[in-house]
């Protein structure tokens, strides 16, 4: 019956590919559907991909392993960070693209700055690269979580049967394809989470276990200034993610972006509350039964959602909700995909010889190239699934998060203070993660990063030289 249940959903994807590859006709098309979106599919399809797999397995385990101090301030930090990213940047981005006859972020980055150089598509790109290709082995590696405890099957083939899923529709309809299978996928994993935990919630309602006996500490979310502000730092990184700015690039008029920003941060509140409920009902379920493969010695915290599906649910359903976590993951690698191949057609210039059609040609075989290529990074990284999506959600907050803000917000920002703030914000968060630390606290390396690199890009641009008027005048600050 799962099996069944799987191969439905699957063929459904596949078929909103293909559907999505027949309206898609050039490479513009491709990259962002003609700018064609309305708000409802724009604003869950930005909030699917945004959260993955982190929200039904990174953030229950976490919670689940040291109780409510990551869910409380991730949560406010993320809340904060995505409702400001649509208040500030999503309209300006929006016109500044279309004035500009933009599509991706290191173009629009080249024109807002007369960078006919190529300095800051380079970089720019070469960040969205590395970072990126980090941030799909995370989805990756969700997948093979999925795949691995729900059918008992190795990682090495959970791993291929992940990537192939994820690369068939993406390949096929490019953009489109990519964000109604998200809103599909925002909806299901939205179901699926409120499900679980009335399910949870009724399983423990008359077993008088009380969860703060089981773990003392589950319920304690005060914490030191550094850990929170840490903590809280993930919000900073909204300012700065390519494929949730593309949503912003993508939506079909300006106007509808405030009721975008309702739907979106609506669906986020709800998904990120019930996340963090199920990993606290899931404390006081294992206490009573044992969930397999979560808790005790060689138990991995972030099954737990997977576990609770397991035992919860009839095996009529249960395939719908595994569903949804494999929507998880597909929802966020598909987007990071798309970006990476549009960087490499739209702003590497080894490509621009080619006409649109090809050059969408291009960009499907580049999507499988990218994805082999995290495949390869998934297989053989050890780290956990939060850490990964921290590493790559840190660097793309930091190099690009203070610039798209200042870029947006602020006239006086100069090409070398956008460069300087690129380098400094990856570098930064390099030697953070690499070499500093501080003990007995949580030091995310995003928070030095984004304010660093916000500095460096002020200073810079008080010192050099910024761009014509009449660049500037095209755009509204």
């Amino acid at each position: 019956m799962i099996y069944l249940q799987f191969g439905l959903y699957l063929a459904l994807m596949l078929g909103i590919g293909y559907y999505s590859m027949r309206r898609t006709h050039d490479n513009q098309d491709f990259i962002i559907g003609g700018r064609s979106l309305g708000p409802v599919t724009s604003a869950i399809s930005a909030g699917a991909s945004d959260m993955s797999g982190w929200l039904l397995l990174g953030l229950p385990g976490a919670v689940f392993a040291s109780g409510l101090v990551e869910g409380v301030w991730i949560g406010v930090g993320l809340t904060l960070g995505a409702y400001l990213n649509w208040l500030i940047v999503a309209p300006r981005l929006r016109v500044a693209t279309e004035v500009t006859s933009t599509v991706t972020l290191p173009s629009f980055l080249a024109a807002r700055f007369e960078d006919n150089s190529g300095v800051i598509k380079t970089v720019s790109t070469l960040v969205i690269l590395f970072f990126f290709t980090l941030y799909v082995a995370s989805g990756l590696k969700g997948g093979t979580l999925l795949f691995a405890h729900s059918f008992g099957a190795s990682e090495e083939m959970a791993l291929y049967v992940t990537a192939f899923v994820v690369i068939s529709y993406t390949f096929l309809g490019g953009y489109m394809a990519v964000c109604w299978t998200d809103l599909i996928q925002g909806i299901l994993m939205l179901a699926a989470l409120f499900a679980c935990m009335m399910l949870g919630y009724f399983a423990i309602a008359g077993s008088d276990v009380v969860i703060s006996e089981v773990k003392p500490q589950a319920f304690q979310f005060s914490t030191s200034f550094i850990t929170g502000a840490s903590l809280m730092a993930w919000g900073f990184g909204y300012f700065g993610q390519p494929h949730i700015l593309a949503r912003f690039i993508g939506i079909d008029d300006v106007s509808h972006i405030p009721k975008a920003r309702r739907i979106g941060i609506t669906w986020m509140i709800l998904t990120l509350v019930i996340s963090v409920s199920i990993a606290l009902i899931g404390i006081a379920y294992d206490a009573v039964h044992p969930l397999a493969g979560v808790s005790g010695e060689g138990g991995n915290p972030e099954r737990v959602f997977l576990a609770l599906t397991e035992v919860l649910f009839h095996p009529v359903f249960a395939g719908f909700i595994l569903a949804a976590v494999l929507a998880a993951v597909m929802s966020t690698a598909d987007s990071q995909l798309l970006v990476l191949t549009s960087s490499l057609t739209e702003d590497i210039s080894l490509f621009n010889k080619y006409d649109e059609k090809k050059k969408a040609w291009i960009s499907r075989f580049g999507v499988i190239g990218f994805a082999v290529l995290a495949l390869i990074i998934a297989a053989n990284d050890d780290g956990s699934i939060l850490a990964m999506v921290g590493y790559a959600w840190g660097g793309f907050g930091a190099a690009f998060g203070p610039l798209m803000i200042l870029a947006l917000c602020w006239k006086g920002t100069t090409k070398a203070g956008a460069i300087t703030g690129m380098i400094v914000g990856a570098a930064t968060i390099f030697v953070v993660k690499n070499y500093i630390s501080i003990e007995g606290e949580y030091f995310y390396e995003l928070m030095p990063a984004f304010i660093l690199a916000f500095i460096s890009i002020v200073v810079v641009s008080k010192l050099t030289q910024k761009p014509s008027e009449a660049t500037l005048n095209k755009f509204q600050f």
